[in-house]
């Protein structure tokens, strides 16, 4: 299956405690053309990225179980500062949590463009970067 690369220039915030699934988002942002790529080891830290952005990213991709502050706070806190790029969220963990958390952004207004269990997979991303799919 061929993936088309994707435009380049849009920026990227992934935020994952997890270290080889931080590699793994890297390296197939990468494969789809993505340069403009940051990371964050949870959403305190994926927070202070975001408010020391000149422009918010394009896409934030956001795990939802992890220490300090976890990817549903972090969806609260994208809600209440308007953030107007797309919003993939994703979990390691319980199905339901991940659709508790799929619908908190969706009835916070964000534009979600999807929900998925890690390992996430090039075409998922692929699709849901592109808006191939919806959430």
């Amino acid at each position: 299956m061929t993936t088309e690369i994707l435009e380049t220039q849009s920026t990227v915030l992934v935020i994952d405690d997890d270290d080889y699934s931080l590699d793994l988002a890297r390296l197939t942002l990468g494969k789809l053309g993505f340069t403009k790529v940051q990371t964050a080891h949870d959403g305190s830290v994926g927070l202070r990225l975001l408010d020391e952005m000149p422009e918010p990213p394009d896409f934030v991709i956001c795990d939802i179980f992890m220490p300090e502050r976890d990817g549903i706070e972090f969806v609260g806190e994208l809600a209440k500062r308007r953030y107007p790029g797309g919003v993939i969220l994703i979990s390691g963990g319980d199905a339901q949590m991940l659709a508790l958390a799929r619908q908190i952004a969706v009835a916070s207004g964000l534009n979600l463009r999807g929900a998925f269990t890690k390992p996430l997979q090039q075409e998922q991303l692929h699709q849901a970067l592109s808006g191939e799919v919806s959430a």
